[in-house]
Formats: structure tokens, sequence, C-alpha cells
């Protein structure tokens, strides 16, 4: 008590000064001001180090060279950049004693809030560069302890390393050839399903029905065989089943096998799809999902699953994006339907012109749709320049979120590879 008559002594760092506890009280907020409101021990030590009751003097253990600024401040108002020291170690000083950033004078305002960018930039540029060797400690505490279940199971030594071998392709040698293999069977797949679409390779019997070529049919056999040998084999060696079904690339080899079985299903109790009527043009269609197969190759490729992430992660951005096009596709539709309406030459209703539109702004330019009147075509250099400014503000995040799940997934990825190789 009493100091609001008295002066009370600071020791910072050895550094000592005598400060009126009416300069402390023009700033009540500030960890000095506070000491004014202090009425127990237990709140003065919470804002000091130590303290001498008898000699009115607080120790601080703070840098001392600071604290000169920090007397300035309490004399003037104004709070000045110490220059030796760098933009985060100032921060971190003016935080400690309580003093906000409002307070810099306009000579050292600009300066700081400038240096603090600059060290936030470089900051994020050295976070990005560790992201490419570390990883998520939750996503490696996931494998380990994936990998600990084998311990509990029976033949799990060697159930782990055949798991191993499927799911990392850069594991060991086997571990290649079985991705390599892998990658071959599916473009072989998509291959046949190409082939089997050319009038050439399709046969018709004597009721005018599909016939499917002898050799695409085998390899198509083959393929399928494959594909259920995989999807099976990682099943049953999976140390988390449950987890199994929950896994995106998994989802995917099931769904590339399933549409084969169906179809083989209803040709074999039913017939062929002339006697199906509308459950035929079903069967068509999941013969058709067999061109999904193509996802299996994600899989093996770094690349797909860092792209699948990235939209996952990214869906803001797109979204904006493609508020960004209806907008623009609906402003400038409605432009041009206004100044090519009576020329016939497609821009016939706002709906029609959508189509126009979305082509324009994507600078796809198929050039079907045109305008022919001078007002036409600035609604389109509009929608042209347009285009290219709203698609090109939103790539450079999704592009930033791209590299850093790439380089997350490669360290992911050696964490299996080193994690299965600890034995």
């Amino acid at each position: 008590p009493g100091f609001e008559e008295d002066v009370i002594n600071i020791n910072v760092g050895g550094l000592r000064r005598r400060l009126s506890s009416s300069a402390l009280s023009k700033f009540p907020d500030t960890r000095l001001g506070r000491l004014l409101s202090c009425d127990s021990e237990e709140s003065i030590l919470q804002l000091c180090d130590d303290y001498d009751v008898s000699a009115r003097e607080f120790y601080f253990d703070r840098n001392p060279g600071f604290f000169l600024y920090v007397l300035h401040f309490y004399q003037t108002g104004k709070l000045h950049v110490m220059e030796e020291l760098c933009v985060f170690s100032f921060c971190q000083e003016i935080e400690y004693w309580g003093i906000n950033e409002f307070f810099l004078d306009s000579c050292c305002s600009y300066r700081y809030h400038e240096r603090k960018l600059e060290s936030r930039h470089h900051n994020w540029d050295e976070e990005s560069e560790v992201s490419s060797v570390d990883t998520s400690p939750d996503e490696i505490s996931d494998i380990n302890h994936d990998l600990l279940r084998y311990s509990t199971l029976r033949c799990g030594n060697v159930r782990k390393r055949l798991w191993l071998t499927m799911e990392n392709p850069g594991y060991s040698i086997p571990s290649k050839l079985f991705s390599f293999v892998s990658i071959s069977v599916v473009l072989v797949s998509i291959a046949t399903m190409c082939i089997h679409s050319m009038p050439e390779y399709q046969e018709v019997d004597e009721n005018g029905n599909m016939l499917d070529e002898p050799v695409l049919h085998k390899l198509e056999y083959f393929c399928i065989s494959w594909f259920t040998f995989e999807v099976s084999s990682r099943l049953l060696l999976s140390p988390n089943p449950r987890k199994f079904f929950k896994h995106p690339l998994n989802l995917i080899d099931i769904v590339s096998v399933l549409p084969f079985y169906f179809t083989l299903l209803v040709d074999v109790t039913v017939g062929s799809d002339s006697e199906l009527g509308n459950l035929g043009k079903v069967v068509q269609v999941f013969r058709l999902m067999r061109i999904f197969r193509v996802l299996k190759l994600a899989r093996h490729s770094t690349g797909l699953r860092s792209l699948g992430a990235t939209l996952k992660h990214s869906y803001r951005e797109v979204g904006i994006l493609l508020l960004y096009l209806a907008v623009g596709v609906s402003v400038f539709s409605g432009v041009a339907y206004t100044a090519e309406k009576e020329e016939d030459v497609g821009f016939d209703t706002i709906p029609a012109c959508w189509w126009w539109g979305t082509v324009s702004m994507t600078t796809v330019g198929y050039g079907d749709v045109v305008p022919v009147t001078v007002a036409g075509k600035l609604a389109a250099s509009g929608c042209i320049l347009g285009g290219i400014l709203v698609v090109a503000l939103p790539i450079t995040i999704i592009f930033n979120k791209f590299s850093h799940f790439y380089r997350k997934q490669k360290a992911l990825e050696a964490a299996v590879r080193n994690s299965g190789k600890k034995d």
C-alpha cells in the first residue's frame, strides 16, 4: 500500500531506475501499471520475478537494454523499435511488459510491420522445407499402432511384411515388382475396354446380339481375377479390417470389381441385355463403370494421392472459384443475350447463352457460338479477360496446398518404410 504517493524502484537485469506512480498510473493495463493495484505477495510475484519490501524494489529478469525503451514509453506515451532485436523478440518483449503495438510511434510503425511480414514469409518458406522431411506425428503413431497389432496375430511377422509389400511400393524390391505388375494390369484393363468399343473388334451373333472378342474376353477375366486377388489379399492382411473399409483407396478397389460380378450375376440368372429391358441399361452403366479402374493408379502414385488430398482440403477455394465463374457466366450471358438476340447466331435465350459464357470464362473457346455485333464482341472480350482473372485467383492457393500434401505424402511413405524395417 502507498504506491500512489511514493516512487518505486525497478531493477531489470541489473539496470536500476526510479519511476513515479503517477507515470505508471497513466497505463494501468501494462505490467508495471498493474503493480499499483497489487495488495498481496502472491499478486506481486505474478508480475515480477522478486521484490524487496524495505527497499521498495522490484526485480525483473529481462533485457535491460530494451527496458530503456520501456522507460521512454512511460515518459512520452510513444514506443520505438529496438533495431538490435529481431522483430519476434521485440514482439515478445512488448507482450511481456503489456504494451500494445498500437503505441508504436509513426516513425517506427511502418518499418516494424514490414519486417514482421518479411519474417513471416521467411518462416513459411522454412516450414515448407521442413515439411518435406517431416510428417504428422499422429499419422506416424497410427502407422506404428497398426504395425504393433501384428504382434498379437498368428504369423504376424509374415503378414506384416506382406502387407507392407502390397501397401508401400518403395518398401522393398518385391514391393516394386508388385506395384509394377498391378499398374500394368490396370493399364491392360483400360486398354481392353477401349479396344472393345471399336467396331472392328466387335462381333455379332445370328440374333444381332453383341459378342465379346475371345482374346479381349480372356484378358478381361485375367484382369478381374488379379483385382479380386489384390483386394482380397489386402483385406486378409490388413491389421485393422474396420479401418480397411474406411480408406478411400480400398473403396476404389472394391468398386472396380463389383460391376463385373454384378453384370455376371445378372447374365447368369436373368439372361442377356436384350431380354432385360430397363435392367439391361443398368447393366450397361455398370459395365461402363469399369473406367473407374484408372483410379486404382492412385495407390501407386504419390501425385494422384496428393491431388485427392488437395481437393479434399481445398473445397473452400474450389467453391469460391465456382462461385466466381457462376456469377461471371450469369452476368456476361445476359449481356450477350441483349446484344445478340436478334442476330440468330445461337443467343436465342439466356440459358442458351450459359454454354457460351462457360466456354468463354474458362478460356476454352470452342467457337461453336460466337457474337457478331460490336456490343457482343465487347462483352465477349470482357468475359474472356474476367475469366482469366477469376480462374487465376485461387490457383496459387490450391497449388501451394498440393505442394504441401505431396511433400507430406512422400515423408509418410518414408515413415512407413522405416517403421517396417526397424525389426
